[in-house]
């Protein structure tokens, strides 16, 4: 049992000076420009740079700023996808870049992402039922014989006909796609989601229906939710604090 387990105080995220800088060296052409005087360098781009964050078990975390800030590029940062140049990401207590075989293998699990555009998340050519589904068979949460059972649970759970499961995306409305992105979210059984504006891409009343299905599943499971918007109504209506980017 971790620190993090024991008490209920420490971070079950936690996030100190966490830098991203994306490098874009001179290329081929640049080099032979150069030949000539051009004098092109190596480009720096600071996508995130010094952030400091706490997120307590069972908290929402609202991240708001203006579009470039590096709202999307944390939220990577934090679930894993993308890893920081510098700093440190903690995870239960434990440093991310420490971590290996079945702790790693933790974390990777208990933190999941739902993403912006649910036209573009999705997979076009897998039916519903892979989607959601894939992921726990392949890391043997689930029997692959129990999986038809287990996508229909998650797709009551977020709201969902079951008798959808053979669809394909293209065939559902743009909230009923996000909320096939969350129940593929919860089919890995996370402690934290991370948001990256979730309802964004959805009409207002989409957006008020999704944000109350959030909360359900916030108090039925226990999640921790980092949520990433533009929008200070939304943030303000689910999160408990706000961090400003």
């Amino acid at each position: 049992m971790n620190a993090a387990e024991r008490d209920p105080a420490v971070p079950i995220l936690s996030l100190r000076e966490v830098e991203l800088r994306f490098v874009q060296p001179v290329d081929l052409a640049g080099r032979i420009a150069n030949l000539l005087g051009a004098g092109l360098k190596t480009q720096v781009v600071h996508a995130v740079a010094g952030v400091d964050l706490d997120v307590r078990p069972g908290e929402v975390i609202g991240i708001v700023g203006e579009s470039g800030c590096g709202k999307s590029t944390l939220g990577r940062i934090v679930s894993g996808i993308l890893p920081p140049t510098a700093g440190e990401v903690s995870y239960k207590g434990r440093a991310v870049k420490a971590m290996a075989g079945p702790e790693r293998r933790a974390y990777e699990l208990g933190v999941q992402m739902i993403f912006q555009d649910p036209y573009a998340s999705l997979n076009p050519r897998m039916r519903v039922r892979e989607i959601i589904g894939e992921a726990p068979v392949a890391h043997g949460l689930v029997r692959a014989r129990d999986k038809a059972e287990y996508v229909a649970g998650l797709m009551r759970q977020v709201g969902l006909d079951p008798a959808f499961a053979q669809r394909y995306p293209h065939q559902f409305s743009g909230g009923q796609r996000q909320r096939v992105g969350i129940a593929r979210a919860l089919a890995l059984k996370p402690s934290v989601i991370v948001c990256d504006e979730a309802v964004a891409a959805l009409d207002v009343s989409i957006q008020a229906q999704v944000l109350n299905l959030f909360e359900r599943l916030r108090a039925d499971l226990d999640l921790t939710y980092l949520f990433i918007s533009h929008n200070l109504s939304v943030v303000s209506h689910i999160s408990d604090r706000v961090a400003i980017m």
